[in-house]
């Protein structure tokens, strides 16, 4: 899922070629008058979608435009060489400004597009309000790295083999196209933990072929000597940013440098950065561009914010289900009652905002401007099935979406701390960039550790290790980043498997950088008014209520459906069996087809109510209802997602260490054995370890002392 779709996709055609273009509008009260911020077509082997960490968070302050390059994307693949001159991509640049109607525009390009870029700004001086140039290809005598020059001279050479910078090779590029970008993508991302950059750019590369590459090499450049080129640069009007990394193995610095000089224009150097800074370092790169074009337009910076005479917290909650939110609504709670000035208010997003406003909470306006996670985590779900990993890598662009939106929030409003319930964006770009830090923060988590799944072989035990070390590295580099680290739970809830190779084991890091504030709830009901509730839901003494839920997502409707045509064969084995089927907010439940007799609800906000009085339940493995149902003491089956690191391993390491619920797998819950499984599970003893009640207080205090 794209962390915003366009507003507008479609063609310029220009001398037979179609040019694809999107556009993502600014929707504010002075839309008309609004900067537009154009993204030049990009060199041909990517596309438009390499600029995906900076396009939704410019959208929110901008009208912004996407190019894609002759040779890539949605853009034609021509097949002669001189449709790829430098002069054919600026006149599709001004092509779609054009049809667009777009009478001036900020131009963002990298590379080769950056001197298309100049090259627009130089031939139409009138329609360029400034140029951001990312990691510049310019005109000039500046020459390549060494590596492009062995290239050049052996580019048409046959040889027995082809290896490292060799593979910039016309016979390799003809003939296996995909070996050269895995190469040369490895090298433009020289940065540690870049797998996810990486595999990103492979990908848009081989939306093109060898043979486009080849056509697309074989353009002019424009102009043909380096005094014109200088000359060029020289007469730019238009103020210029450059940014480039002091690693990028692509091009040197002199010519960024010569850029700068020529034209006066500023400078952003990323320390340790590649080639591709806007892809792994997209805060830094959406920062500059935010800024650069706020001060070409006049626009004044924010005001320093004033802090308030009561404490003011931001509270960010994970909106993957409504498990998070319930613990963090307890833990603000005892917050509240701990310091009665203090005030809170919660950043965050569906199904979480809903439930908190209807508690009377605060929820920020800025909110609406945050890209759903829940909706990209039900994108990649199948049928009860969720790599929960693999959703969380690809859910990137989100997240620098999502936190963007904090940033610009906290820029604008004081407040005395930070609280982050799982909110990887907030605590991963603060370790990327402490000097955005702005408050204390509290990092609260109720599992340390990506895990493998077997079915994923080498590769994703590869993948999920590179990101542990990156959590210990960050931690390691910036120990006081974090002013609490907070558990959700006691060492023993913690798996006690190595984070990766040479890396300590999850339960051991944690031990030594977290604090344990005990599993953390709500009220609990008291089992006196058992009898009460059930009362209440009018459930009588002869029904044997089953509960069937699946929490806040909208991933678990096939599983309602699969426990639901259980329903008949149950009811034989457990007479007097009512099953109450919950669909949550983001599941119809007219949309379930159910069988007659099974009762169905839509969101039912006491969930932990039901879970109480019911005489057992049937639920996904998410731990917030789970742990409910344990420290209720009701019997469960549970049914973990196929795929789900979390609910396969951490989930049910503490639920076998509490002794509570019965899992069975989804692969293996046809209707007779989830019927067997029903009765067996209401005939096995509940034997579980008590849940301690002070979860709440103790994680509120730890929060509190970060004050």
């Amino acid at each position: 899922m794209r962390a915003r779709e366009p507003d507008e996709q479609g063609h310029v055609e220009r001398g037979g070629v179609r040019i694809g273009y999107e556009t993502f509008g600014f929707d504010g009260p002075d839309a008309a008058t609004r900067p537009t911020v154009v993204f030049v077509p990009i060199d041909t082997i990517v596309h438009s979608r390499a600029w995906k960490g900076q396009v939704p968070y410019l959208a929110q302050h901008y009208r912004v435009v996407t190019i894609d390059p002759r040779g890539n994307g949605r853009t034609d693949r021509p097949t002669y060489s001189s449709a790829y001159d430098d002069l054919e991509f600026v006149a599709d640049t001004v092509a779609v400004m054009d049809h667009l109607q777009l009478e001036r525009a900020t131009l963002v390009g990298i590379c080769l597009s950056a001197w298309h870029a100049i090259l627009v700004a130089h031939l139409h001086p009138g329609r360029v309000d400034g140029i951001v140039a990312v990691a510049p290809w310019v005109k000039d005598s500046t020459p390549p790295h060494r590596w492009r020059l062995e290239a050049q001279e052996g580019f048409e050479e046959e040889r027995e083999s082809y290896e490292g910078w060799a593979l910039t090779n016309r016979h390799v590029w003809r003939d296996n196209w995909a070996a050269f970008p895995r190469f040369f993508f490895d090298q433009m991302l020289p940065e540690p933990h870049s797998t996810k950059q990486l595999e990103d750019v492979v990908g848009f590369a081989c939306e093109t072929t060898g043979e486009t590459m080849l056509t697309a090499e074989d353009g002019a450049y424009f102009p043909e000597t380096v005094e014109e080129g200088e000359q060029i640069m020289s007469g730019l009007t238009a103020p210029v940013l450059v940014v480039r990394g002091t690693d990028d193995r692509c091009q040197p610095p002199g010519r960024a440098d010569t850029l700068v000089r020529l034209t006066g224009g500023e400078q952003l150097v990323i320390e340790g950065a590649g080639h591709l800074p806007m892809a792994r370092h997209p805060v830094a790169v959406s920062r500059a561009i935010r800024r650069f074009v706020d001060r070409v337009h006049g626009f004044p910076a924010p005001p320093r914010p004033r802090r308030r005479r009561r404490p003011r917290v931001l509270y960010l909650s994970s909106p993957i289900g409504l498990g998070h939110v319930r613990r963090d609504l307890a833990v603000a709670d005892a917050m509240r009652q701990q310091d009665p000035d203090l005030e809170v208010e919660w950043l965050t997003q569906s199904p979480v905002a809903a439930f908190l406003e209807q508690r009377g909470e605060v929820v920020h306006p800025a909110s609406r401007l945050l890209a759903s996670e829940s909706g990209h985590f039900e994108a990649e779900s199948g049928e009860h099935d969720l790599h929960a990993f693999d959703a969380v890598r690809r859910m990137d662009e989100v997240l620098v979406n999502n936190f963007m939106v904090f940033d610009d929030l906290v820029e604008r409003e004081a407040y005395d701390l930070w609280i982050g319930d799982e909110a990887w964006d907030l605590d991963h770009f603060l370790h990327e960039h402490p000097d955005l830090k702005r408050a204390p923060f509290v990092w609260m988590t109720d599992f340390v550790g990506w895990v493998p799944m077997p079915e994923g072989g080498e590769r994703e035990a590869l993948l999920t290790a590179d990101y542990n070390a990156e959590m210990v590295e960050h931690v390691a580099r910036t120990p006081s980043l974090r002013d609490r680290s907070v558990f959700v739970g006691d060492p023993g809830d913690v798996v006690d498997l190595p984070l990766g190779p040479g890396l300590p084991t999850a339960r051991s890091w944690t031990e030594e950088h977290f604090d344990f504030a005990g599993y953390v709830m709500g009220d609990r009901p008291d089992p006196a008014r058992r009898g009460e509730l059930r009362e209440r839901f009018g459930w009588t003494d002869d029904d044997v209520v089953c509960v069937v839920s699946v929490g806040g997502s909208g991933v678990g409707h096939h599983l309602l459906r699969r426990v639901a045509a259980a329903y008949a064969p149950a009811r034989q084995r457990v007479p007097g069996l009512r099953m109450v089927v919950v669909a949550g907010p983001r599941i119809d439940p007219g949309a379930l087809d159910l069988p007659d007799g099974v009762e169905v609800h839509g969101f039912v906000p006491d969930l932990d109510l039901h879970h109480a009085a019911c005489d057992i339940a049937v639920v996904q493995g998410g731990l917030s209802t789970t742990m409910e149902l344990t420290a209720a003491r009701r019997p469960f089956l549970y049914v973990p997602l196929g795929r789900h690191f979390e609910q396969q391993v951490h989930v049910r390491h503490r639920l076998d260490r509490h002794r509570a619920g019965r899992p069975l797998a989804y692969a293996e819950a046809d209707p007779d054995r989830i019927a067997e499984e029903l009765a067996a599970c209401l005939a096995q003893p509940v034997d579980y370890l008590p849940v301690p009640s002070d979860g709440a207080a103790r994680a509120a205090r730890l929060a509190l002392e970060a004050l």
